[in-house]
C-alpha cells in the first residue's frame, strides 16, 4: 500500500484498520500523535491486549516471532508494538521482521516504529515487507509550511490568525513542532475562539509571569532606562534563562540592521518591516525609528557586545551575565 502523510491518517482510520502499520521518521510530535491515533482505533476495534517490544542491543528476535504466534490467555485480539530505535535490525532482525509480516494472524495488529531510514534501508527486503502494510511518514514540517501547519492546528480549536501572527508563531518555535504544539494549546487556554489579535498572541506566547522578556526591547528602544533595569531584575528573580533574554535583545538589533539595509536601498518602510518580521504597531514604530536614527557603527558594536554576553552566559569568559545584558540594553537607551 502507498505511504500516508500524517494529515491523511485520520481519514484513513475512519475508513479502515489494516493489520500492519509502520511509523517512519524523526518528528517526535507527529510520531506520537500517529501512534496514539492507531492505538485508539485498535482499542475501539477490540485489540485489548498490548505487547511492546523494543529492539535494542542484545534483543532476542525470537520474542517477536513468539508474540505473533502466541494466543491471548483470554482470546483477546492483540496489538504488538515493535520499536527499532536504531533503524538497523541486523540480519537476524531483518529475517524475523519478514517472517512476522508474512505470518500475521487476523487477531493481531502490528505497529512498528522506525527513525527515518536512508535509501538503502528503505530498499531493504525487511522494509519492503513492512510496506505491504501502511507506512505513515512522520517527517519534519518544512519551515516555509510551518505557518500553514499552525493555522490548521488552530482551526481544530476553532481559532484562526492573520498571516503575520502565524509567521510570528513560526519564528518563535524555530521549526520545533513540540514547542509549536505547546504554544497552540496555550492559545486555546488563554484566548477565545475566533480571530486572534496579533498583540494578544504575542503577549500569550512571550509572557513570562509578571515580567515579559519580549517587552525588554520596547523599554530598550524607547530609552526607558529605569524600566529596562527593573524588568531585567524581575526576570532574573523569576528564574528566566539568560540565553533567551540575550536572543530577544540580539534579534532586535539584527532586525534594526535589516531594516536599515532596506532603507538604504530606497525600499518602502512597511515592506522592509514585514520582510524583517517586525510585527505589531508599537514594535514597528520603535524599530523603524531606531533604524533611521542609530549609526551603523553603533549597531555593529552592539552585536559584538552581544557576542561577548553569549560567551559570558556559556561560561567561556568570566562575568555577570545579567549585568552584561543590562549594559547591552543601555547602549540603546541613551
Amino acid at each position: 500500500m502507498a505511504a500516508l502523510k500524517t494529515e491523511q491518517l485520520e481519514s484513513h482510520l475512519a475508513r479502515e484498520l489494516r493489520p500492519l502499520y509502520t511509523i517512519h521518521g524523526d518528528e517526535p510530535l507527529l510520531a506520537l500523535e500517529a501512534g496514539d491515533a492507531i492505538r485508539a482505533r485498535a482499542r475501539a476495534n477490540g485489540f485489548s491486549e498490548r505487547v511492546v517490544l523494543t529492539a535494542e542491543r542484545g534483543f532476542n528476535w525470537s520474542e517477536l516471532v513468539a508474540s505473533g504466534a502466541s494466543l491471548s490467555l483470554f482470546g483477546d485480539k492483540k496489538l504488538i508494538e515493535l520499536r527499532v530505535p536504531s533503524g538497523k535490525p541486523g540480519a537476524d532482525g531483518a529475517e524475523a521482521i519478514e517472517d512476522f509480516c508474512e505470518k500475521l494472524s487476523p487477531d493481531i495488529l502490528a505497529l512498528v516504529s522506525l527513525p527515518r531510514l536512508d535509501k538503502s534501508g528503505q530498499n531493504s527486503p525487511w522494509f519492503k515487507a513492512l510496506e505491504k502494510g501502511v507506512v505513515v511518514n512522520v517527517y519534519p514540517v518544512d519551515r516555509t509550511r510551518l505557518p500553514e501547519w499552525i493555522a490548521a492546528r488552530l482551526s481544530r480549536q476553532k481559532q484562526r490568525a492573520a498571516p503575520e501572527a502565524l509567521q510570528f508563531l513560526a519564528d518563535c518555535v524555530e521549526g520545533n513542532l513540540l514547542a509549536a504544539h505547546q504554544e497552540i494549546q496555550k492559545l486555546a487556554l488563554l484566548l477565545p475562539a475566533g480571530e486572534l489579535d496579533f498583540d494578544a498572541v504575542r503577549e500569550a506566547v512571550l509572557n513570562v509571569a509578571r515580567y515579559d522578556a519580549a517587552k525588554l526591547t520596547e523599554a530598550m528602544l524607547a530609552g526607558d532606562r529605569t524600566r529596562l533595569a527593573r524588568m531585567l531584575e524581575g526576570l532574573r528573580g523569576e528564574g528566566e534563562a539568560p540565553p533567551r533574554v540575550l536572543w530577544i535583545l540580539a534579534e532586535e538589533i539584527r532586525a534594526i540592521c535589516r531594516v536599515q539595509n532596506g532603507i538604504a536601498a530606497g525600499r518602502p518602510l512597511g515592506e522592509i518591516l514585514r520582510e524583517a518580521r517586525v510585527w505589531g504597531d508599537t514594535r514597528q514604530t520603535l524599530v523603524g525609528r531606531a533604524a533611521k536614527k542609530l549609526p551603523r557603527a553603533a549597531l555593529l558594536a552592539a552585536l559584538e557586545h552581544a557576542a561577548k554576553v553569549d560567551r559570558v552566559v556559556k561560561g567561556v569568559v568570566k562575568g555577570d551575565a545579567w549585568d552584561e545584558l543590562l549594559q547591552l540594553g543601555l547602549r540603546f537607551a541613551g
